[in-house]
């Protein structure tokens, strides 16, 4: 056993993590305004003066894993109007795709237990273009592409700085931290390097009143004065390293106009002192905050490195033998990795496997979120909320948020997305699945999950209705599980199982709105909104049967049965679960097929697509005919079971049999249950052979769905001809968009009209793997359509895992398609082995879109990685 799984052994080696947010400003926790502008309430300039009441943020920041101690880097060039504490980006209303991080950086390496760890960031050595890029970027439209601070040509002379920051842990509370900085360009350049501890202000409030204490020791080191902080000592191995104190709360002076008051340091006081020499520090070397100050110059293409030690203990070698823990932590960080990735033989996908595998671990983060509290406000602070107009979250007052999270990215969104974390869990699964199958369980707690059953969406709007993944996920890590450590997790799975039977009752009284199991749930959650904002009141009773809800419904219900039929195993009354999982699924893909009263269902024979239904309030139904990935999601309802597996489960085979034989209606709408597949295998579906060959003759369509990148999230043909349809006398008019919004029907950026998803992607490989094991080779499309190359089920899925990883790949150019032929990213020494995993990618060319750095559901590319 390596060294790294033996450590997974002891929570303690997770004590102190990567869990400091990259961004806290303007979030819905930080919003005590009245009209709920949480952008405005908090902003990047703001943060510089003002204490947070929910988390915290910095650069490369670390913490324990209830933030009562935080530690992160700073820096300046000596020409910024501020200290580098924090990276910069726009706030929503700023950018003209909504909110966007400005700065590069990239995660290189990380270990499950944190032990080792490692980050380069880009900072310029001439004035950062902060006003440039607010300016530039307001400027622009929303068909015009996002301005980034690559473009801004800062970067063009190499007049920058490479910042590597590494962290080791030589035990479970005494923390190494090595700083080397690479000078670029061929000019000497002065920086300064603040290292920074503080204590996360939660004394102010008016819950208790215990307030840590940072103050000067000898030279080069500082005391952390805590009881329940398990460091005490901060030391720096520069002789020329100044000690400097303040305090972390808000500048009431500079925020508010409040009377200067004699004897107080704020939160700004390091970054005033460091920038204008100002009497902002505190003289008697004390406070709740505190940096170590050293001014260098680094020579032009030199570099210098700083050491830091965190430590639970005074010492007087702070430093002895600190290179050698470092070489064996990144060591055992090479040995955990050789053991993941013995089957992954190509060195460029190691790297960038490896490098998703960081991205996911660097984006834990503490995640504090007391609803109630934050509703009421504080003793010692009201909330003046305007609760008759707006107020977010009224209704979730039970939810208590206090964890370690995977976010889907620390700066754009830092605040964890109930479905994004199914996905980030199956690549998790592969280098820490008792971390997978925590969080996973964690949103299914009473503190997290509503009363009436439903899982929280996210801080935004927790009542939002995103797919309902968490079974499928639930699943997923469970047999991975079982397969890398030789047993099943059968606590586990029963656990979230019966969490998971209230969420999807949850589903069946508030989203099929008719009684029908026919399913809405609205905007979903990606480019699913169709001709018209599917969140919209209609009137006069209308209402929008959605194909894509339904169809995960009816993937919901076979998730289900196939946990209850794996639980049945060894607990006999799981087989009645399984059964009932097994008839609603009927029902389901029943109704798919035929409303009722005669009306059309969602399936179109003419076009041999799954579209959404627009019912009228006369009783008239309309076909809302756009192709896109609402029409592909049927693909994901897809289980197959095994013929030994029936036989183990007498009652449920015996309840199948009546069913096959007393409601023909419901078994002839779905792949035949009954004629057993190649090796005695029985196929649960709603797309039968006929219709899931027309579905994939679409979606393999090169003019349609099919890209070099991977499958689109809308068919291409509306590029040229656009969608148009009429609704209230309203003409909307869809066009083939692939990649940024050009719209703000539903506010911001999420209005997308045909990029590519990794997590839709993920599930359709996925899905066609399910279908070639039922059918082998008795089922062949052609790939692409029209080319007359006809291929299994197996080889498709394959291909098209092939293209969602040359996104990430060198191609024979030596290009990532991600970087969107930027020679700079693509060619640069400094550049071009550094992967970026964005939250969605060009349909057409592959660029990386929208969160730069949203490892999570984008590493689901390690698990493609992964041979099977």
């Amino acid at each position: 056993m390596t060294a790294e799984k033996q450590r997974l052994q002891d929570i303690n080696w997770k004590s102190w993590g990567p869990y400091v947010s990259n961004r806290q400003w303007g979030n819905v926790r930080e919003d005590y305004s009245p009209n709920g502008n949480a952008w405005n309430f908090t902003n990047h300039d703001k943060a510089e003066s003002y204490s947070y009441r929910w988390g915290e943020e910095g650069i490369a920041g670390i913490s324990d894993t209830k933030q009562l101690f935080c530690f992160a880097l700073s820096f300046w060039n000596k020409k910024d109007k501020m200290v580098k504490e924090r990276f910069f980006g726009l706030s929503n209303p700023q950018g003209n795709h909504g909110e966007d991080i400005k700065e590069i950086f990239y995660y290189l390496d990380n270990t499950p237990t944190h032990s080792y760890m490692k980050m380069v960031y880009k900072y310029p050595i001439n004035e950062f273009p902060y006003d440039h890029l607010v300016s530039e970027n307001g400027r622009r439209s929303k068909k015009e592409a996002e301005y980034e601070i690559i473009d801004t040509g800062i970067f063009d002379n190499n007049e920058y700085f490479d910042i590597f920051i590494e962290y080791c842990k030589a035990e479970t509370n005494d923390i190494l931290v090595r700083v080397s900085i690479h000078n670029r360009s061929q000019q000497d350049a002065p920086i300064v390097v603040a290292p920074t501890a503080w204590f996360r202000n939660n004394w102010k409030w008016g819950y208790n009143t215990y307030k840590g204490m940072l103050n000067a020791s000898n030279e080069g080191c500082i005391d952390i004065n805590h009881d329940s902080v398990s460091i005490k000592k901060f030391y720096s191995r520069n002789t020329n390293a100044r000690s400097a104190f303040c305090d972390n709360e808000t500048n009431t002076r500079k925020l508010y106009g409040v009377p200067f008051i004699e004897n107080t340091y704020f939160k700004d006081g390091i970054n005033d002192y460091i920038i204008h020499k100002s009497n902002s520090i505190n003289p008697e070397k004390r406070g709740s905050k505190a940096s170590f100050i050293i001014d260098e110059i680094i020579g032009g293409g030199q570099s210098k490195t700083f050491d830091f030690r965190l430590s639970p203990e005074d010492t007087d070698e702070p430093f002895y033998q600190f290179e050698e823990i470092f070489n064996t932590r990144i060591a055992e960080a090479n040995e955990f990795y050789n053991e993941v990735q013995h089957d992954v033989t190509n060195e460029d996908e190691r790297n960038v496997q490896r490098q998703a595998f960081a991205g996911l671990l660097w984006n834990k983060q503490f995640y504090h979120y007391n609803v109630g509290k934050w509703l009421k406000g504080d003793p010692n602070f009201d909330a003046p909320r305007d609760f008759y107009n707006y107020v977010r979250n009224t209704e979730w007052n039970h939810m208590h948020n206090k964890d370690i999270i995977s976010m889907p990215d620390k700066w754009e969104y830092p605040w964890y997305a109930t479905w994004d974390l199914a996905f980030h869990c199956v690549p998790y699964a592969l280098i820490d699945a008792q971390f997978a199958k925590n969080q996973l369980l964690l949103l299914t707690k009473e503190w997290y999950m509503h009363p009436n059953g439903q899982l929280p969406a996210y801080e935004w709007n927790l009542s939002d209705v995103n797919p309902p993944v968490h079974a499928w996920s639930c699943f997923r890590v469970f047999k991975i599980d079982e397969k890398t450590n030789g047993k099943p997790d059968l606590l586990f799975l029963e656990k979230v199982f019966q969490k998971l039977l209230l969420n999807f009752t949850w589903w069946v009284n508030r989203k099929d709105k008719n009684g029908k199991n026919i399913f809405g749930g609205g905007f979903l959650g990606l480019d699913n909104i169709g001709a018209f904002d599917r969140n919209m009141e209609l009137k006069d009773g209308e209402h929008l049967e959605q194909a894509d809800g339904t169809s995960w419904m009816a993937m919901y219900a076979l998730n289900m049965m196939r946990i209850a039929m794996e639980l049945a195993q060894y607990y006999q009354v799981y087989e009645d679960m399984a059964i009932k999982f097994f008839e609603h699924y009927l029902y389901i893909a029943e109704a798919m097929e035929n409303m009722g009263d005669g009306k059309e269902g969602l399936w179109n024979e003419e076009d041999g697509f799954f579209y959404d239904v627009l019912q009228l309030g006369d009783g008239e139904s309309v076909t809302l005919r756009l192709r896109s990935i609402v029409g592909l999601i049927p693909l994901f309802a897809v289980e197959i079971i095994d013929h030994g597996l029936l036989e183990k489960m007498p009652n449920f085979k015996i309840r199948m049999e009546w069913v096959l034989k007393n409601k023909p209606e419901l078994t002839k709408l779905v792949s035949h249950w009954d004629e057993e597949g190649h090796g005695r295998k029985h196929l649960m579906s709603i797309l039968r052979k006929n219709r899931l060959s027309k579905v994939l003759t679409r979606m393999l369509d090169e003019k349609e769905f099919l890209s070099s990148y991977g499958i689109r999230a809308m068919s291409k043909v509306y590029e040229e001809n656009p969608f148009i349809f009429s609704v209230h006398g309203t003409e909307n008019v869809v066009y083939y968009t692939p990649a940024e919004s050009d719209s703000r029907m539903f506010g911001g950026n999420s209005n997308w009209r045909g990029p590519i998803w990794f997590p839709i992607n993920f599930l359709i490989v996925e899905s066609l793997q399910r279908f070639h094991f039922y059918y082998g080779n008795s089922l062949k499309v052609e790939l692409p359509t029209g080319s007359g190359d006809k291929r299994n089920l197996e080889e498709v899925a394959q291909n098209i895992s092939n293209r969602l990883c040359s996104i990430f790949l060198k191609d024979e150019q030596g290009q990532r398609a991600f970087n969107g032929g930027n020679n700079k990213f693509n060619y640069d020494e400094h550049f071009k082995d550094y992967i970026t995993f964005y939250e969605y990618f060009h349909g057409d060319n592959g660029r990386g879109v929208g969160a730069s750095h949203q490892t999570g559901w984008t590493a689901t590319v390690a698990k493609l990685m992964k041979p099977r």
